[in-house]
């Protein structure tokens, strides 16, 4: 993810704004382009073309707000939307796009919010996240974003009922830049329109932490994840001389680390090439997360975990599990989507205060993972 990263602007919409509609045309004039992307003209209209590029809008900083567009696009291929509240240092936002190669499936159009320039798909997911809908090839089609406080909808041709609700947008930002970005297959952008409208209240809407959720965590810094054993517990030296932050899980439960650490950005070797899933990754990183459990006695406790991409478990500094769930890597059409249920380790706790540390390693996708303690049954 790399068009967030463009200069920010220092000049807010103005009143009259509020008012009425900005319509923007497509020139240099009014976008700051970057990659391959160049005004043009297509299938008889004058555009934006973009194909692994992107176009930021100049002089304007909003927050909430309607955009209209028309989209073009003669790829099979692709990922193409709407970047909204982009920080002035290009780290943060909201993201929301399409995917013809998707069309009509279940994640046909996704939203992510963009954290430490780290797109996190694969731990916002499902209902408000991803839906379906049908991505017509080389004729124009409507899309419009309302964004209301903390929410949003997206309207794909149909403008009287959101094809994608965004519930809850994930963020924190509450104003920035708007953009139009195609991270691959050719897109053309027309009849963009920009009506700023009155802030709305900032109301989350989070979901139920369920219990037995582990919630209070202390991250370390980021460290080149080759360059550790992952397979070893920290020694006590290690761990005393590390930096840890204090962090806490948010509803229902995801420790999303993309929020305190820069995301790493590297090609991964088995993305088009399964027989090279198990070489080495250069690039990935790594955080350690450990929490303390408290027991009244001796006893084994299921642990739900998610994690994305890949973690080593360790109880009382011993490994208890080893596992990867990156993209690609389990097949070549997996996903890696974090669920708290994609895997259980059963801990052998001990009376009284139990580590629990993890190393999650990032490769892709979202950085993140989720910790929750069930009774065994007997």
């Amino acid at each position: 993810m790399r068009f967030l990263g463009l200069c920010a602007v220092a000049l807010l919409c103005s009143s009259r704004a509020h008012a009425q509609a900005l319509t923007v045309p497509p020139d240099t004039a009014h976008w700051s382009l970057e990659g391959q992307a160049q005004a043009t003209e297509y299938l008889g209209r004058k555009c934006l073309f973009l194909d692994g590029g992107g176009a930021t809008l100049k002089n304007m900083v909003m927050r909430d707000g309607v955009i209209d567009l028309d989209v073009a696009t003669p790829a099979s291929r692709g990922f193409f939307g709407i970047q909204f509240r982009i920080t002035p240092d290009g780290q943060d936002g909201e993201w929301v796009y399409l995917r013809q190669h998707k069309s009509g499936l279940p994640d046909a159009m996704q939203y992510t919010p963009v954290l430490h320039t780290g797109i996190n798909w694969q731990l916002y997911n499902g209902p408000g996240f991803t839906g379906a809908v049908d991505i017509p090839r080389d004729v124009w089609f409507h899309l419009r974003l309302s964004i209301t406080g903390a929410q949003a909808q997206l309207f794909v041709r149909d403008m009287d009922k959101p094809a994608l609700v965004m519930d809850d947008l994930k963020s924190g930002v509450e104003k920035g830049e708007v953009a139009l970005a195609v991270l691959t297959g050719a897109t053309y952008f027309s009849n963009v329109e920009i009506r700023v409208t009155p802030d709305a209240p900032w109301a989350r809407h989070l979901p139920p932490t369920p219990a037995g959720t582990l919630t209070e965590w202390r991250l370390s810094p980021s460290y080149d994840a080759l360059a550790r054993d992952l397979e070893r517990p920290l020694s006590r030296a290690e761990s005393d001389t590390m930096r840890w932050q204090e962090v806490r899980a948010e509803p229902p439960g995801l420790v999303a680390i993309n929020r305190y650490r820069d995301s790493p950005h590297l090609r991964v070797s088995f993305a088009n090439d399964f027989s090279k899933r198990l070489e080495p990754q250069p690039g990935m990183r790594v955080v350690y997360a450990r929490t303390r459990i408290a027991s009244d006695h001796e006893q084994v406790r299921k642990l739900y975990l998610g994690y994305s991409d890949d973690v080593s478990l360790f109880l009382n500094g011993k490994i208890l599990f080893r596992g990867r769930s990156a993209q690609n890597f389990r097949d070549p059409g997996f996903l890696g989507i974090l669920s708290p249920e994609n895997d259980a380790v059963y801990l052998p706790l001990r009376k009284g205060d139990n580590e629990l540390v993890l190393a999650v390693s990032e490769l892709g996708g979202g950085w993140g993972f989720h910790c929750r303690l069930a009774e065994v049954k007997d």
